[in-house]
């Protein structure tokens, strides 16, 4: 039994390395880096946007620590790009994945929550809660956030 549940988070382990969906916790420094959207990228709310939306959403002034960690994740797939995320912002209540369609974003939730995780869909989006203090996110307030990324984005096609 123990060899069965040592595999598991063997692969889980993995998983989140190969996603980077995981940051420092030492990180103080709230987002400075530039925009990584080029035009090549989808039209409509980014990710960096859809955090400052969700804090203002959920009353609070940020939703701790938003840090850009699209490098992680742009690239986690090899050479092929079609799975890569164009941004990812991670804070220390959600992370953020923006992707350039709503089937590679399923992709992504159906892949992470075979694992175990809890990874949602809002259309172009995943949130995921695989981070930081992520895991003190209530389900509450997890369901708050992705009802209001459905209100964000409900203008998006």
């Amino acid at each position: 039994m123990n060899t069965r549940h040592t595999a598991a988070g063997l692969c889980t382990a993995a998983l989140l390395a190969l996603t980077a969906c995981s940051t420092s916790s030492n990180s103080t420094q709230p987002d400075k880096s530039p925009a990584s959207h080029t035009a090549s990228t989808p039209a409509g709310l980014t990710a960096k946007q859809a955090a400052a939306k969700l804090a203002d959403a959920t009353g609070v002034t940020t939703l701790g620590n938003p840090t850009d960690n699209t490098g992680g994740c742009s690239n986690a797939t090899g050479k092929d790009a079609t799975y890569n995320c164009v941004q990812l912002i991670t804070t220390d209540t959600v992370s953020i994945y923006e992707f350039k369609t709503a089937p590679v974003a399923k992709h992504w939730v159906d892949s992470m929550k075979k694992v175990g995780n809890d990874w949602r869909q809002v259309g172009r989006f995943a949130l995921a809660w695989t981070a930081r203090d992520q895991t003190f996110t209530s389900d509450e307030r997890r369901a708050q956030l992705v009802a209001a990324l459905k209100k964000a984005t409900a203008n998006e096609s």
